[in-house]
């Protein structure tokens, strides 16, 4: 007998209720405030006493506790049968509350295997060796076998998604199916600006700045007054209510800092470009229209970078589709489960095989040095002594250039660094954000050249792009807004800065 569309009990009603909210959503959708609306909703005062809110899962019926792998307990839960799904949530420090109550559709067709990473939510905050990318994907692979599943379907969302590619790369024996949602891209292939703040207003924006900044204010009461002032537009298609706010601020953002900052860190240096060029795993990306986390660019090199996946773009959904539009999201997902057929072995070592070479010839590139080393002097003169104007290039995504551009600066070869600086405005596309740095490290090469005519012409263009958005180089000890900062430099010429980063 099959299983019923909606689990029995508390949790049971619960996801009901949710159900027969989004039918009535739909009957009345012009009266729900969605954001394209664009409206602008500012608090007055501070709300320090956040409301109380159920925690979604105390209420699941379902295996529930932490699971020891070895070194630390990963808080985990299990609901419903059949072909095993785990849920990678987001972050890096997000928690698998953010599937509550939605992904009990799934139990309907799949063993759904909720977890928290180490570090994160109700597992153990163990460093271990340094909390990492690596350590996760291994982490990942010891709750399987801890669990006792052969092959599994891994479900990433956002950056769960790049940790989910890093994870089929490592243990591709494992995936019975591969799905990203509104997944990070976990390659360094060039991307159009983020579209987050394009629907905030600058009333909106400037009180989200001051609330972040406001160190009185714990995590939650941070989290929770942002998005009550707009923030939640920019990864929501509907605007949340108060008490599903609540739960965001208390039980979605919540995690060791040292996590955070690692993994953050080790995200930037991540680079799959390619590596799925043979990749038999079945695979599905899924992404909302209106996911301003990334521009509309995103999703296509995203699928192109899994050429064999199948593209699904959800209309109405933002960054979180399975909450957007869950009918349509889960009988995607049901459709795509149900097919999965076991992948030849022969099939993965093939994959494996390819993987050794795109891993050798990755290592052997220019952009694998730079994103592999860090910033200090020492890296700085590593960089530079590989770069030779020849191998620019190799280089075409705008951080590694900014990057390089910073070595060869550090080492005093101005002249390259300029023509570095000069690719990368280049190829930042319609990011206004990145050509203004650019723009404005065009004008200190020119500067330390003796070339001050040609750098306040550049210094100029980049005064009139009205450019505000902070930037930071701690290595030089450098924060500064483009534009503002740029009008600046029309005026006083720009003299040398050394590195003080430990490598």
């Amino acid at each position: 007998m099959g299983r019923a569309l909606f689990p029995s009990g508390a949790f049971g009603m619960a996801v009901f209720m949710l159900a027969s909210h989004v039918c009535a959503q739909e009957s009345t959708i012009a009266r729900r405030e969605t954001v394209l609306d664009r409206k602008v909703h500012i608090e007055e005062e501070l709300v320090l006493d956040i409301p109380k809110a159920p925690r979604l899962c105390d209420a699941l019926e379902a295996e529930k506790g932490p699971v020891d792998i070895g070194d630390c307990r990963l808080y985990c839960e299990r609901e419903g049968s059949g072909m095993p799904l785990v849920l990678l949530h987001g972050g890096p420090g997000a928690t698998h509350h953010c599937f509550h109550p939605y992904f009990s559709h799934a139990a309907d067709f799949a063993k759904v295997v909720y977890y928290d990473q180490r570090g994160c939510g109700l597992s153990e905050y163990k460093e271990g060796e340094g909390y990492s990318i690596d350590q996760a994907v291994d982490d990942l692979d010891k709750l399987r076998k801890a669990l006792g599943i052969d092959k599994w379907v891994v479900l990433g969302h956002s950056y769960g998604g790049l940790l989910a590619q890093c994870y089929a790369v490592k243990y591709p024996e494992r995936l019975a199916g591969l799905v990203l949602v509104g997944s990070s891209m976990a390659a360094r292939i060039p991307l159009d600006s983020t579209r987050q703040y394009d629907f905030l207003s600058p009333e909106e924006q400037a009180r989200i700045g001051e609330i972040h900044s406001n160190r009185g204010l714990s995590m939650a009461q941070s989290v929770f007054n942002a998005h009550l002032n707009g923030d939640w537009k920019r990864q929501n298609y509907y605007r949340p209510s108060r008490e599903r706010l609540a739960q965001v601020a208390l039980y979605e953002w919540v995690h060791d800092p040292r996590f955070r900052r690692s993994v953050g860190q080790d995200t930037s240096k991540m680079d799959l470009k390619e590596a799925f060029e043979t990749c038999p795993i079945p695979t599905i990306v899924m992404e909302g229209e209106w996911d301003l986390t990334w521009n509309t660019d995103k999703r296509d090199k995203l699928h192109k970078n899994h050429p064999k996946s199948r593209l699904i773009v959800f209309e109405t959904s933002s960054h979180n589709p399975f909450e957007d539009e869950p009918e349509r999201f889960f009988a995607e997902l049901k459709g795509f489960v149900n097919a999965l057929g076991r992948v030849a072995e022969a099939d993965i070592e093939s994959w494996r095989t390819y993987l050794t070479g795109w891993k050798r010839r990755r290592e052997e590139s220019l952009a694998n040095l730079v994103l592999s080393t860090g910033c200090g002097r020492k890296s700085n003169e590593k960089m530079a002594a590989a770069y030779s104007k020849e191998r620019l290039g190799e280089l075409g995504e705008t951080r590694g250039l900014l990057k390089m551009g910073f070595a060869l600066y550090d080492v005093a070869r101005y002249e390259d660094a300029l023509d570095v600086f000069r690719k990368m405005a280049d190829v930042t596309g319609d990011n206004e954000f990145y050509l203004a740095v650019a723009l404005i490290w065009q004008g200190h090469m020119l500067d330390l050249m003796g070339k001050r005519d040609e750098a306040i012409a550049v210094y100029e263009k980049a005064a009139d792009m009205n450019v505000s958005r902070g930037m930071r180089h701690d290595q030089f000890g450098l924060a500064y807004s483009p534009s503002p900062y740029a009008a600046e430099r029309l005026n006083t010429p720009f003299t040398r800065l050394e590195n003080r980063a430990p490598d």
